[in-house]
C-alpha cells in the first residue's frame, strides 16, 4: 500500500565514486546522511517518495515535532542533508551489487594486510567517534576498499564506497474489503503513532493471530468500547477471561467486510450473518516486510518475524551486516521502529560508516606513502 508523496526538486547525480549511496529518503536514510554529510563524507540518498507513513496526517511520539506531518519532516530532513554538502535524488533503485574493491598499490599489500589485523583487533564495539566500529563490518585493506554499483530504474548509474540500506517495509492489510481504502486514517496498527487520535471511539480490532492479543490491550488503554473479532484465529478460554475482565467483548462470527460511513470514515464491520457491528475505527496488526526490491544482488541475510508477522533484513549493532560495506537501519531491519527510533538508528549507523571510512582512508594513505604512490 504505498503512498507517494508530492514530487520535490531532485538533484544531479554525481559522477566518481562516493562516500555513501543511502537507499531510502525516511527518516532513518536522512537522518544517517546527515551524521555522513556533517562528517565531510560525499553522499548521495536515493529517495523513492513511498515512505511507510505517508498516510498519516502527522508524526507523533517525536519530541520537539510532535504532531508534523510526514511531507513536511522529510522535506526539513532533505534541506538539512543538502545544507553539509549532501544530495538528494528521486529514484527507485534496480539493482546494487558489489563492485570490484580499489586496489592498493602491489608492493603494500603484505604491510596492509599487518595493518588490516591491527586494525580489525582495535575496532571491537563501542564509540564509533573513538573508531570501536565492529570489526565484522570492515574489509581488510589487503583486499581493497569496497566498491558497490547502484543502478536506477532510469538507467543512470553510480559508484560508493559504502551502502545504507535504509528502504523501510511495508504493510500488508488482512484481505478485509474496504479495509485498505482507509489505511491510515480510520484503520491504524500503531497505539503509539494513533491512539491518542482515536482515544475514546469505538475501537475494533481485527486479530490476524497471536500478536493482535496484546494488540488488544494496548488499544483498550485508549477506549472503553473495544472488540474483538477473532477472524478464525485461536483464543484460549484464559484469554477470553482476561479480555472479559477489562471489558473486552469478543466475536467470534467472520468479519466480511468494512462498511463505509456516509461522510467517507468507517461505518462498522458486517459479519457473515448479516450483522453491522458499528464501529469507527478499526486496528489491525500489520503483516510487515522489509523492502527487498532491487538489493537482492548485495546478498543480504534476511529472517523471519515472529508468529509469521513478516520479514527484516538481518542487521548487528549499528546496523551492520554480514556484507562488507553494507549497513541497514530503520524499518527495514526493526519493524517496530518509530520515526525517533528510526532516525537514532539511522545517526549511529552513519556514525559507524563514518568511522569505518576514517580507518580505510588511512590504510590506504599508510600503503601510498610506503610505495610511493597515491591513495585511490
Amino acid at each position: 500500500m504505498p503512498v507517494t508523496t508530492a514530487a520535490y526538486a531532485t538533484d544531479t547525480l554525481p559522477g566518481g565514486t562516493v562516500d555513501t549511496v543511502v537507499i531510502g529518503g525516511g527518516a532513518a536514510g536522512l537522518n544517517g546522511a546527515l551524521m555522513l554529510a556533517r562528517s565531510r563524507r560525499s553522499v548521495v540518498v536515493i529517495d523513492s517518495g513511498t515512505p511507510r507513513n505517508a498516510p498519516a496526517e502527522g508524526v507523533h511520539g517525536l519530541l520537539g515535532l510532535d504532531g508534523t506531518p510526514p511531507a513536511e519532516l522529510y522535506e526539513r530532513g532533505r534541506e538539512e542533508v543538502r545544507r553539509y554538502g549532501g544530495v538528494i535524488v528521486s529514484g527507485e533503485v534496480a539493482s546494487a551489487e558489489p563492485a570490484a574493491p580499489s586496489a592498493l598499490p602491489a608492493s603494500s599489500a603484505s604491510s596492509a594486510s599487518s595493518a588490516s589485523s591491527a586494525s580489525s583487533a582495535s575496532s571491537a564495539e563501542g564509540d564509533p567517534s573513538a573508531g570501536n566500529a565492529p570489526s565484522a563490518e570492515a574489509t581488510p585493506p589487503a583486499e581493497g576498499d569496497p566498491r558497490f554499483t547502484v543502478t536506477l530504474a532510469d538507467g543512470r548509474t553510480l559508484t560508493a564506497r559504502r551502502l545504507l540500506v535504509a528502504t523501510g517495509l511495508r504493510d500488508v492489510l488482512p484481505d478485509v474489503p474496504g479495509l485498505a481504502e482507509h489505511w491510515g486514517h480510520g484503520v491504524v496498527h500503531c497505539p503509539y503513532c494513533h491512539g491518542w487520535e482515536v482515544r475514546d471511539e469505538p475501537i475494533g480490532v481485527l486479530a490476524v493471530g497471536p500478536a493482535s492479543v496484546h494488540h488488544a490491550l494496548l488499544f483498550r488503554q485508549l477506549t472503553d468500547d473495544l472488540i474483538y473479532f477473532t477472524r478464525g484465529t485461536e483464543l484460549d478460554e484464559d484469554t477470553r477471561t482476561r479480555f472479559a475482565a477489562r471489558d473486552i467483548r469478543v466475536v467470534d462470527t467472520s468479519v466480511e467486510e468494512v462498511v463505509r460511513a456516509d461522510g467517507g470514515g468507517i461505518a462498522g464491520v458486517r459479519l457473515a450473518d448479516g450483522q453491522v457491528v458499528a464501529r469507527s475505527v478499526l486496528a489491525v496488526a500489520t503483516l510487515m516486510r522489509a523492502r527487498t526490491e532491487g538489493l537482492e544482488g548485495l546478498g543480504l541475510p534476511i529472517e523471519d518475524l515472529p508468529d509469521g508477522m513478516g520479514r527484516r533484513f538481518a542487521a548487528g549493532m549499528a546496523g551492520a551486516t554480514e556484507v562488507p560495506g553494507v549497513w541497514v537501519a530503520g524499518n527495514a531491519t526493526d519493524p517496530t521502529a518509530q520515526v525517533g527510533a528510526a532516525a537514532a538508528a539511522g545517526a549511529l549507523a552513519g556514525a559507524h560508516i563514518n568511522a569505518l571510512l576514517a580507518i580505510a582512508d588511512t590504510d590506504a594513505a599508510l600503503a601510498a606513502a610506503k610505495s610511493g604512490a597515491t591513495a585511490v
